[in-house]
């Protein structure tokens, strides 16, 4: 079924089509959706939803998916008749609204690009949609997926076939999005990206939840890693140049933004440490659930609403990003970790097995409950480092990451961006400077033929020398006061990777023999 009767279910001139960033800002204050703040940027509350919600997203099972996506936990399956029904009710509830509709793309590859219309019911998410994906305004002809947003249209729950009054629903046979009853922005974003995720694969394409960069000759390094463990910080250099953030895919000629914009987090957001999202926070720019005083002055520091404090704003807004968001083959692959129990080292190779079984574990450690005094590390593992968005299995894109590693001899390193000297509450964080330095030294090809000696829990290879690192820092076991403490510690840590892969019963030995002894 083609999608021309969601268009035709719209009242006569009431769809707004590719309206301009100032237009569609001035629409979203008239219509109260939200308010400008002092430096110019658009804030919006998003209500009860302030985060992605994992139990209202759906993929719908057909024939196709039954047999290509991974359903279970992160993957609901939704029935094609419930699919249909919401449809139906989806055209009801736009016949007597506005409707705004972005034409854009995902993939700023030429080759490998969807081309998606986004149909919104507020000004807002069209100006959301107009920033984060890449602008696609002069295209003629019909998307290859179309998101329909509604977050005033709300479900009925189980009668829905749902869980509640929201939905985030993906039909890959019809080629639909539907998101409803929230508000929250990244839902847009991240449906997408999972439509991305599912499709790559197809064409040989890894996509990747991960931030890129390069420089003027053309080495390009990838960074891999979960919340908190410093992926936005040190992928954005001022001497390299920024292709993306957040998404990414890697195909035979290179790698590639799958956005045209950016999507921060700003909690806590550091005038001098992160001066680039700040100054890209004005006109033009999105915020989302920030709280401000009563001259319109946000204040970072204040999670009243949300943890999760969002900007988007286009890439352009960022000096030395990449105008055409795309790179050579990367020649460096940097999986961050901040290991929380002070046992990984804060830099180590791995090898193609190796990186392959730290792909599918996507291993940090987080803090939990610290603002009630519990101060014991939990562990995290998400795989591939953006397990929620992935439909396929685990396997798959673990595959194709081995793949392209080998034919393209990519180097791989685990760094430890977390503490050192003892668990979090005893040791400290690494210091910021020398990860930096590590980093460097991997992007710039020193570490290739480096001494390396090997950590017989972990079954990692440690440098023994890196220029400008203190040599104890790099064998964490040496900065414990405790020794033995630091053995036990890392043995516990050992053990829960290896309780965590068992999820992976039909992964290769020897990439099961790559994780620890």
């Amino acid at each position: 079924m083609g999608n021309e009767d969601i268009y035709s279910a719209i009242g006569e001139g009431r769809l707004k089509e590719n309206r301009s960033v100032s237009r569609l800002v001035n629409d979203a204050v008239r219509r109260r959706e939200g308010k400008l703040t002092e430096q110019g940027a658009l804030l919006v509350l998003t209500g009860k939803y302030t985060g992605r919600s994992p139990k209202d997203r759906f993929i719908v099972l057909d024939e196709t998916t039954r047999d290509t996506v991974a359903f279970g936990k992160t993957n609901l399956p939704l029935s094609e008749e419930a699919f249909s029904r919401i449809r139906e009710k989806v055209k009801a509830h736009m016949a007597d609204r506005d409707m705004f509709l972005v034409k854009a793309r995902a993939g700023a590859s030429e080759k490998e690009t969807l081309k998606i219309d986004v149909l919104c019911e507020n000004a807002a998410q069209a100006l959301f949609a107009t920033q984060i994906f890449i602008k696609d305004n002069g295209r003629q002809g019909k998307p290859d997926f179309t998101v329909v947003a509604v977050p005033s249209l709300m479900l009925s729950g189980k009668e829905d076939g749902v869980n509640s009054e929201a939905g985030i629903l993906i039909s890959f046979k019809e080629r639909l999005v539907i998101v409803c009853g929230t508000c929250y922005l990244g839902e847009i974003k991240k449906s997408i990206f999972s439509v991305m995720n599912y499709l790559m694969p197809e064409d040989g394409i890894l996509p990747m939840h991960c931030s890129a960069n390069t420089d003027e000759s053309g080495n390009t390094a990838l960074f891999f890693g979960l919340s908190g463990t410093g992926k936005t910080t040190l992928s954005a250099d001022s001497k390299r140049i920024l292709i993306g953030d957040d998404e990414h895919g890697w195909a035979d000629d290179g790698v590639f933004n799958f956005e045209g914009g950016c999507y921060a987090k700003t909690i806590n957001l550091d005038k001098e440490k992160e001066k680039e999202i700040y100054q890209a926070i004005r006109f033009g720019s999105l915020l989302e659930n920030v709280v401000v005083n009563k001259n319109g002055e946000p204040d970072y520091t204040d999670a009243t609403l949300t943890e999760n404090t969002r900007c988007t704003y286009p890439i352009g807004y960022i000096d030395n990003a990449s105008s055409k968001g795309t790179g050579s083959i990367p020649r460096t692959i940097l999986f961050l970790t901040a290991d929380a129990f002070g046992v990984l080292p804060p830099v180590s190779r791995l090898t193609k097995e190796g990186a392959m079984y730290h792909f599918m574990s996507g291993y940090t450690s987080k803090l939990a409950g610290t603002e009630r005094g519990i101060v014991n590390p939990e562990t995290t593992f998400s795989a591939l480092f953006g397990e929620p968005f992935m439909p396929r299995r685990i396997e798959e894109y673990a595959r194709l990451l081995g793949e392209k590693i080998e034919a393209h001899e990519t180097d791989v390193y685990l760094i430890n961006t977390g503490w050192t000297g003892g668990a979090y509450g005893t040791g400290k964080r690494v210091p910021l400077k020398y990860t930096r330095l590590m980093v460097e030294a991997a992007i710039e090809g020193r570490l290739k033929d480096a001494e390396y000696e090997k950590d017989h829990v972990f079954n990692l290879d440690i440098p023994t020398e890196v220029d400008g690192i203190p040599k104890e820092l790099l064998h964490p076991r040496r900065l414990w006061k405790d020794a033995e403490e630091y053995d036990r510690t890392s043995l516990m840590l050992a053990e829960r990777f290896k309780e965590n892969f068992k999820r992976f019963p039909d992964a290769d030995d020897t990439i099961r023999m790559a994780g620890p002894f």
